[in-house]
């Protein structure tokens, strides 16, 4: 009977498995978010900042990108993407613990965070804490920190959970017959204690992010002008 019960469940999570690598079902959801970020976001400026050739290169060529470097009057820097998946989900939405690496980041530490913002709704987030040695000028080396809020954004759904979203993904195929187009978001910045001016511990870094987040939410909007939440 243990035996049976064994081979049945090893037969279910091949056949989850395979549900996995079958081609996407040729049907997508519209985009759930506009592809835009505001200019301002409270005391916060932003500029353009640059997608880069190897996204280009490597993700799907229908993939869409919205990018600012955001400045307060303090000095301080907030990175803010969002990238929006082509047709074809599989090419050009990922985990950004996959494409940290290959720009010289090591992940430390990933935590799952809950963020008060406005209405009384609370927003899951994934907080990793990333670590990458850089040379100074005087070819001394350093270790930088960097905090890497994100989350993922659908038509109907959003999660801060990269499993989530791939079980959502699922049931869409299975239920529904159509991909939901997924688009994440990243709120990062670098830990400049001891580094840079001003400096901001980690704990400080953090409590700046989320309150930017906080800032920001209200201000996404969807692709109709609807505000997301």
């Amino acid at each position: 009977m243990t035996k049976r019960l064994f081979t049945v469940q090893c037969a279910l999570l091949a056949g989850f498995a395979t549900i996995f690598l079958l081609p996407h079902v040729g049907k997508s959801s519209p985009a759930g978010i506009a592809m835009t970020l505001p200019r301002s976001v409270g005391d916060w400026i932003g500029h353009d900042a640059p997608v880069t050739t190897k996204e280009l290169e490597v993700l799907g060529k229908d993939t869409q990108f919205a990018r600012k470097m955001y400045y307060d009057l303090a000095g301080d820097q907030i990175y803010v993407s969002i990238v929006l998946s082509g047709e074809d989900m599989t090419t050009s939405i990922h985990r950004p613990e996959r494409c940290l690496p290959a720009q010289g980041w090591t992940v430390q530490a990933s935590t799952k965070r809950n963020i008060d913002i406005p209405n009384g709704k609370s927003l899951e987030v994934t907080k990793l804490l990333d670590g990458q040695i850089l040379r100074t000028r005087d070819n001394q080396q350093v270790m930088v920190h960097n905090l890497n809020y994100y989350w993922f954004i659908g038509y109907h759904n959003m999660t801060g959970s990269h499993l989530s979203r791939t079980s959502i993904d699922l049931r869409d195929r299975i239920l529904y017959g159509y991909n939901q187009r997924w688009a994440y978001v990243t709120v990062a910045a670098n830990v400049t204690k001891g580094i840079a001016l001003p400096e901001r511990t980690e704990d400080e870094t953090s409590a700046i992010i989320e309150g930017f987040i906080r800032e920001l939410i209200p201000l996404l909007q969807k692709p109709d002008g609807d505000t997301l939440l």
